[in-house]
């Protein structure tokens, strides 16, 4: 049986635990804030670029030239990039785009699809060469708070991939943002970019605005335009899946934290009542010894 002294030492090691979570916590919710105001201010920039592509496009006499809208007739190789954080205390924030990645990639396997591994995150580069996997190139250090730079590294490499057709397509596996409770696991495919992405960026458009829209002359062509503008596309859809994960980590983290926050208050509330049983057993085994070394004298 634990003495007063053990159970004093653990409750005294729990307490410290619990201001460490409560903090963790607190930073969690503060850098959760930020990672929300940055993908609300990113989201008018990521429409208007949709709706610039399609009015581009329209104007083109042919798109099917351009190598990031290429379909290819037949999957060889797919690019699975797993979007994870480089840190972990954040519950099964990494783990459950892993699960879904590694499914995804047993999938295509029995399909006869060879599947090439690039990493974002510490933890996903990590896990996945833990299980025998050959990542080919890895991206960290940036998960807690994403810039656009980041994602233009990826992008490029992604596209020089695809263009080269090394790849034939490429899949990003995140978690999507929805609160600090809930982050939905996203699979998404981002090359080739899908012609129907550029007939999106009109859809609820109104008469109004296709008449102000109006007729241009582009200088130069249209589809140089184009060409230009989907590798920004593409940045802009990594970056966005960037800042979602970003913050799908951080409410995870806080709720995490908050959870092992109680946790441990309910640990130390059960451990000092162990405590205060432990302290009255000694003081009633020391009053049974007076009471006993008197008798003995009196006897």
């Amino acid at each position: 049986m634990a003495t007063v002294q053990d159970i004093r030492r653990r409750v005294r090691s729990v307490t410290n635990t619990r201001k460490i979570t409560k903090a963790m916590e607190l930073v969690a919710a503060a850098k959760l804030r930020r990672a929300q105001v940055r993908i609300e201010a990113m989201r008018p920039f990521a429409d208007r670029m949709l709706e610039l592509m399609a009015g581009t496009a329209r104007a083109s006499s042919s798109v099917r030239g351009l190598p990031l809208l290429q379909q290819r007739d037949q999957v060889e190789t797919v690019a699975i990039v797993p979007i994870t954080g480089d840190r972990g205390l954040a519950g099964a924030f990494n783990a459950q785009v892993l699960r879904q990645a590694i499914a995804l990639e047993r999938r295509l396997g029995r399909e006869g699809v060879g599947v090439r591994w690039l990493a974002v995150g510490r933890k996903g580069g990590s896990s996945l060469r833990f299980r025998r996997y050959q990542v080919e190139q890895a991206w960290t250090g940036f998960t807690d708070q994403p810039t656009y730079a980041d994602a233009q590294a990826i992008a490029r490499k992604l596209a020089e991939l695809y263009s080269s057709g090394d790849v034939d397509r490429v899949t990003i596996v995140y978690n999507e943002f929805e609160s600090a409770l809930v982050q939905r696991v996203t699979v998404r495919d981002v090359l080739p970019i899908s012609e129907d992405v550029l007939a999106a960026g009109t859809d609820g458009e109104d008469a109004h605005a296709a008449a102000l829209r109006g007729d241009f002359i582009y200088e130069p062509e249209p589809e140089e335009i184009l060409a230009r503008l989907l590798p920004v596309y593409l940045e802009t859809e990594i970056f966005r899946a960037l800042l979602e994960s970003a913050a799908s980590k951080h409410g995870a983290q806080m709720t995490a934290m908050r959870n092992a926050s109680s946790n441990a208050g309910e640990l130390i509330d059960s451990l000092t009542l162990a405590m205060n049983r432990a302290r009255q057993a000694e003081i009633t085994q020391e009053i049974l010894e007076v009471v006993a070394g008197a008798d003995a004298l009196t006897a």
